[in-house]
């Protein structure tokens, strides 16, 4: 098939006949367009996927630093109402402290007066910085710091005040009993021999508390010849005690005790004859009459 092209001008008619390729121009033009078409169109869709993928991506990361912001605000809160906290404690204790130096008699030596006015804002959290934050709890850890100093001296000083009362040795070693043999000589119970006898015998029930006569620190706790079951107490100045023929123990050696406390129960260990408590007062490595310290006032 041809095709004939005639074309008017000046001169006349001319007649063009084109060939095939002429032909499929058109056909070519119209493929390549529609290519284009595609072509951009696909194109199109994928950055718009892009830019929804990216605005999703925002959106997530906008609610991630929304809920990082909430979280963050929350503890910090939380840490604020600690800080609160801590110096409420620490006013209390700062209380305490000049009181005990007060009744003391030792306030003009102990200042816990600084710094006990505690405010803060209305709503909890608001307005405060981190880096603040950190400066309040480093200032409370040094007020922590001074007060633990400041109350272990005055801890130090008014046990020195009361320590000679505490060692000052006066009493019986019982609470209930009877003296049944004196310090000096006498006939021995088992050899009928005259004998020395270098301490004092408390007769009671079994089971009964012996308690120490003064403060001190245990320096035996265990049975030793003759005694039983002992218990040594060394009161310083070169003054200890010793409190024989016990049933059990109540105290280990290096232990601290006070002046009535329990130490032991009475019983009849060792060589004895019943239930006693067989009652020493030894200056140095001596043992002297424990009468004058059991008859007299105390401190």
């Amino acid at each position: 098939m041809s095709v004939t092209v005639f074309i008017q001008g000046r001169n006349g008619v001319t007649r063009w006949q084109p060939s095939k390729r002429w032909l499929l121009l058109p056909i070519i033009l119209m493929a390549t367009g529609t290519g284009i078409y595609q072509y951009s169109t696909e194109r199109f869709a994928n950055q718009q996927a892009k830019v929804d993928e990216n605005k999703q991506l925002r959106q997530q990361q906008k609610q991630q630093v929304v809920e990082l912001k909430t979280a963050t605000e929350t503890q910090l809160a939380s840490l604020v109402t600690h800080v609160a906290k801590l110096q409420a404690k620490i006013t209390r204790l700062e209380a305490l402290g000049q009181q005990v130096a007060q009744n003391n008699l030792l306030d003009d030596q102990f200042d816990f007066s600084t710094e006990v006015g505690i405010g803060g804002l209305s709503e909890i959290g608001n307005g405060v910085e981190l880096s603040q934050l950190i400066d309040e709890m480093n200032k409370l850890a040094s007020r922590i710091d001074n007060n633990n100093v400041q109350l272990s001296l005055l801890e130090t000083v008014a046990s020195n005040l009361h320590i000679d009362e505490e060692r000052y040795i006066s009493g019986r070693p019982i609470d209930k009993g009877w003296l049944s043999s004196p310090y000096g000589l006498r006939n021995d119970p088992f050899s009928g021999r005259r004998t020395m006898h270098k301490g004092i015998d408390f007769a009671g029930k079994e089971g009964a508390d012996v308690t120490a006569t003064a403060a001190g620190v245990v320096t035996w706790s265990g049975r030793m010849l003759g005694y039983g079951e002992l218990v040594e107490i060394d009161h310083g100045n070169g003054l200890r005690t010793r409190y024989g023929h016990n049933k059990s123990l109540s105290v280990n050696v290096g232990d601290v005790v006070a002046k009535g406390d329990k130490i032991a129960s009475m019983g009849s260990t060792g060589r004895s004859t019943g239930p006693h408590v067989h009652y020493e007062v030894l200056r140095g490595k001596q043992q002297i009459d424990p009468q004058k310290y059991v008859y007299r006032k105390a401190s």
